[in-house]
């Protein structure tokens, strides 16, 4: 039997496979019949690029599971697709679906590089790391084209502002020059996000993502040209991909990282539709035992909002995850000192001359 990932009026190349309804908003347009010849907005499968001005570019982050100060994000939404991504319920606030919206309407911020000096010479500022980026990935494709990301480490080595980065796309080797610059001043550090080695997963769970030999390859090379580099096994779907942490460990030492994370799945707001949506045509025989096994993490919900356990979950197959992540972290050498950033090093280029 096929599943619906196999199926012609599947969305290849995306995760989300429909549009659910955004709360901030009273209507909804429906498609009522197939005939109708007007263009019809769902049917248009390509990215659109979206131009916003924002007034602030660095967001303070309050949440103690994140472990960032602040965040920094040229882009919102992502065409990477990721079916889990809990950045898909903040696209409703820019009056999109968290569906398929998050994945084709891309916001881009022209204006990031000009806020991000205004913030870093607001006095006082302390130059606490920067993480860059703490919703959608600052190397997402869309960064080929409007090189923001490059803007803003050119502007973070020039300040000597220490950042801390995430993705899932071996593009940030084009910037290479930069962060090794960065890394001998010990301003900077990268983390992969890595999940799974089984490529048939990534294809329908995170569809437009480097692969996972990609990122390990690019991991080795940016560890090789001393730039500090670990790995978030993020996230763990218990009954789908929870079995790999050992492999992604391993594979993650033999590349050179030094540090390691992980968190358990957590459905919140409308991912839960879409995660739920793509479980059940993309692997219908386990669907219910996946569902299940989320629940049990989360009390018997596929989300919980506390501070502290949202991210790690609970009850016994929440604690099985986390001993065997604990475990292989230390066979593999991993997380076995404190990394900090240097924040020491901050400067105002010029402000020595506006003394004279």
């Amino acid at each position: 039997m096929k599943n619906d990932a196999e199926k012609p009026d599947y969305f290849k190349g995306r995760g989300a496979q429909f549009n659910p309804h955004n709360r901030f908003l009273k209507g909804d347009y429906v498609k009522e019949h197939e005939e109708g010849i007007d263009d019809w907005e769902e049917s248009d499968r390509r990215t659109s690029f979206i131009q916003e001005h924002s007034k602030t570019i660095v967001n303070k982050v309050d949440s103690p599971d994140v472990g960032m100060f602040y965040s920094l994000n040229p882009y919102q939404g992502c065409e990477h697709g990721c079916t889990y991504c809990y950045a898909r319920n903040a696209h409703q606030y820019w009056g999109y679906s968290a569906g398929l919206d998050f994945e084709r309407k891309i916001i881009v911020k022209p204006d990031a590089p000009a806020l991000f000096k205004k913030f870093l010479e607001k006095k006082g500022w302390d130059a606490k790391p920067v993480s860059l980026s703490g919703n959608t990935d600052c190397y997402q494709p869309a960064e080929r084209k409007f090189r923001l990301t490059r803007q803003l480490l050119e502007i973070a080595l020039a300040y000597r502002q220490p950042i801390g980065m995430i993705t899932k796309n071996a593009l940030v080797l084009r910037d290479l020059d930069i962060l090794q610059e960065m890394a001998r001043m010990n301003l900077v550090f990268v983390f992969f996000s890595i999940n799974s080695l089984n490529e048939k997963l990534r294809l329908v769970m995170e569809p437009r993502t480097a692969t996972a030999k990609q990122r390990f390859k690019t991991m080795e090379a940016l560890s090789k040209a001393g730039v500090t580099t670990g790995i978030m096994t993020a996230p763990m779907v218990p009954g789908l991909n929870n079995h790999e942490i050992p492999d992604l460990l391993r594979t993650a030492a033999d590349a050179g990282a030094q540090r390691a994370g992980y968190t358990i799945v957590r459905l919140n707001g409308a991912i839960g539709q879409i995660f739920e949506d793509w479980l059940r045509k993309n692997f219908p025989d386990r669907f219910d035992k996946v569902w299940h096994m989320i629940q049990s993490c989360h009390n018997g919900n596929v989300n919980d909002s506390r501070f502290e356990t949202r991210m790690r979950g609970e009850g016994n197959i929440a604690k099985m995850i986390s001993d065997t992540f604990r475990l292989h972290c230390r066979l593999n050498g991993l997380n076995t000192k404190e990394y900090r950033l240097d924040s020491s090093l901050f400067r105002v280029p010029g402000s020595q001359m506006k003394l004279f």
